[in-house]
């Protein structure tokens, strides 16, 4: 509506500093009402008053404008800006209209205080005897979830546990991302910046070393630890207990057999004089005796399995799920689902290395940096529109693909072989996709990565993106050699290329290994596939017919599938030296042990990964290359 905005308001939250968007605002329950473009700040903040419950007793006593700022690239960062009068209202409003085709909305901040003496907290008992128990909170099911999670199971929060493919992934707005950034966004404390709001509550488990009870009194630093405390002394006596009540400010819970032999309750509430929560209400120790409830712990939940594993996924993110099953029952004495353990594993990775969905938005952000920081980077970014029914969602876009090849790669493959080795392979995440990789070697047999890419899976239009690309920024020199597998989509990438991937400019050739497999597929003789590896490996047309005469006297239809193949695609004989004695990809294949785990992460630690890692290779080889021409060397170990 012209002459109007909409307004959502966050209150009695959090203002979360240094997220990829730079500032964002959090809280319980946002609201929104539109204004018009020329209310008063008094008429604001008379506005705001009046959402408030007592309002009579409250005013406004701050307001904080989200103040989206656009930076290079067009991004937008969010910083905070005050609204203190007049002026800065209409600063408010005139950078609404200039932003809002982007920023559609107005996020405020606000925080209140009491005009009159301060009101005495609520510290009324609730009702032993009450009805409304709420059930079945964060349960995970038993059923076997090896056949199904692929089809979207979603966990106890609700949460889905797969994904179909990375393209269906909505990008939107993020509360927090985990991010390794370069330098100069590192230069300011942060461990001073994610220490505990209130550090004299940071316990979290029970307090209590003689006994392991809670006491009333207890304090935590949020309502998150009160109930991971809660939880670690059910788990660990074997017992189990029933929610009653579970609200922003209280949490209250019975033993399952209350009434029934034990009379076990604990309440916990926020304090907000002190800032914390607070033990309000303990009847003691269990006087139930439950032994073994069952194989496995309603209350062993994967958020509490996703913090008890995440040293380990730190370590190896690629840690197997039966693992994870066989520490947990170390650990607990529980044998948790499959299910189960696989959810925990994916909340942990996306607690260490960032959330699942809000990758897919910092990604860009975060490429855009590199490249700023490293020029002469390349970054080629696909994405794709949001529908909302047959109606296209403005402003929203739906990360598709995504090609980048890091500008020490670019320089080093003009020194490299003339050849290059392709390959995908999929994600092992959240997320299903596939992580293209193209490899060189240099003249001491160094494995050089030279470019990646993101993709919706092996695909024609994928194999063309990264294909396309790669000719177009790294691999621009002609007389090249280019090693994959035989896979349909390839073959059609290489045809579309307009004579990139075609001689006279390059020679597309097949790994051997590849052939032997595909021809054990087609005819089930293992006996025979040695030989038509033989007949790849033949170095001379002699030793090619020889070989070739042996296949074709045990079955016409074997050499005739071998003829389909083409001979320079895999004879090495008729290679024309092109394959500089290279008859596998299995360059591209060992770039596994480089990139060990990367595949089972969030997208934007993934290309992450990339970077840090081959930084540190290339690191590690200059130095070896200094030393040695400190040495009085001139040529290379191999070389020599």
């Amino acid at each position: 509506m012209e002459g109007t905005a909409n307004l959502v308001v966050y209150r009695n939250g959090e203002i979360i500093h240094n997220t990829h968007e730079g500032v964002r605002f959090v809280c319980q329950n946002p609201f929104s009402f539109v204004v018009p473009c020329t209310i008063t700040l008094m008429e604001l903040q008379n506005g705001l008053r009046q959402s408030m419950e007592n309002s009579t007793l409250m005013r406004v006593s701050r307001i904080l404008y989200r103040n989206p700022v656009i930076v290079f690239g067009g991004l937008i960062q969010f910083d905070t800006m005050p609204i203190t009068d007049e002026m800065s209202m209409q600063n408010m409003f005139q950078i609404h209209r200039q932003t809002q085709m982007r920023q559609p909305q107005i996020e405020l901040y606000v925080e209140f205080e009491t005009v009159e003496a301060e009101g005495t907290q609520n510290d009324l008992e609730v009702a032993d005897d009450r009805n409304a128990v709420y059930e079945g909170m964060n349960s995970d099911s038993d059923e076997d979830f090896e056949a199904t999670y692929e089809a979207g199971d979603e966990d106890e929060d609700g949460d889905v546990g797969v994904e179909t493919a990375a393209e269906n992934v909505v990008v939107h707005p993020s509360t927090s991302q985990p991010m390794n950034v370069p330098r100069f966004m590192r230069e300011v404390d942060l461990d001073a910046m994610h220490a505990p709001e209130f550090p004299e509550y940071s316990n979290i488990g029970v307090a209590n070393p003689e006994d392991g009870e809670f006491r009333i009194g207890m304090e935590y630093s949020s309502r998150k630890t009160v109930v991971a405390a809660i939880r670690s002394y059910t788990i660990a006596r074997e017992v189990d207990y029933d929610v009653y009540e579970s609200e922003p400010q209280t949490f209250y819970a019975k033993c399952k057999m209350y009434g029934r032999g034990c009379d076990w309750l604990i309440r916990a509430n926020l304090i907000r004089k002190k800032g914390c929560w607070e033990i309000r209400r303990y009847n003691g120790r269990h006087t139930c005796s439950m032994g073994v409830i069952s194989q496995d712990h309603s209350k062993l939940d994967s958020d509490t399995v996703a913090e008890a594993i995440r040293p380990l996924v730190e370590t190896d993110p690629s840690i197997k799920v039966k693992s994870i099953i066989a520490e947990v029952q170390s650990r607990f004495n529980y044998t948790i689902s499959y299910r189960k353990a696989w959810l925990a594993k994916q909340k942990s990775i996306a607690k260490v290395f960032g959330d699942w969905e809000e990758s897919y938005q910092a990604l860009p952000w975060w490429l855009s940096v590199m490249v700023q920081k490293m020029p002469g980077s390349v970054v080629q970014i696909e994405t794709r529109p949001l529908y909302n029914g047959n109606e296209e969602a403005q402003g929203v876009k739906i990360l598709h693909r995504v090609f980048w090849s890091f500008n020490p790669c670019i320089r080093a493959f003009k020194h490299c072989k003339p050849l290059v080795q392709v390959d995908g392979t999929h994600l092992y995440g959240k997320y299903k996709g596939t992580l293209m990789v193209a490899v060189a070697q240099d003249g001491n047999q160094n494995i050089v990565p030279i470019a990646f890419a993101l993709v919706e899976g092996e695909t024609a239009d994928a194999w063309h993106f990264f294909l396309r690309n790669l000719r177009m920024h790294v691999v621009r020199k002609d007389g090249v050699g280019m090693i994959s597998d035989r896979h349909e989509s390839i073959r059609a990438a290489v045809n579309r290329s307009g004579g990139d991937w075609q001689p006279p400019r390059a020679w597309w050739m097949f790994c051997i290994r590849h052939i032997g497999s595909n021809f054990l597929r087609a005819f089930k003789v293992p006996h025979l596939q040695k030989l038509v590896v033989n007949i790849g490996y033949s170095r001379t047309v002699e030793e090619y017919n020889i070989n070739y005469k042996r296949l074709e006297e045990r079955g016409e239809a074997y050499a005739r599938w071998c003829d389909d193949i083409g001979l320079r695609h895999w004879v090495l004989a008729f290679d024309e030296g092109h394959r500089l004695g290279h008859m596998t990809t299995n360059l591209v294949e060992c770039i596994n042990s480089v990139l060990k785990g990367a595949r089972n992460l969030p997208v934007l630690a993934l290309v992450q990964a990339t970077y840090y890692r081959l930084n540190e290779l290339f690191m590690r080889k200059s130095a070896e290359s200094h030393e040695r021409k400190r040495a009085g060397f001139t040529y290379s170990v191999f070389a020599q």
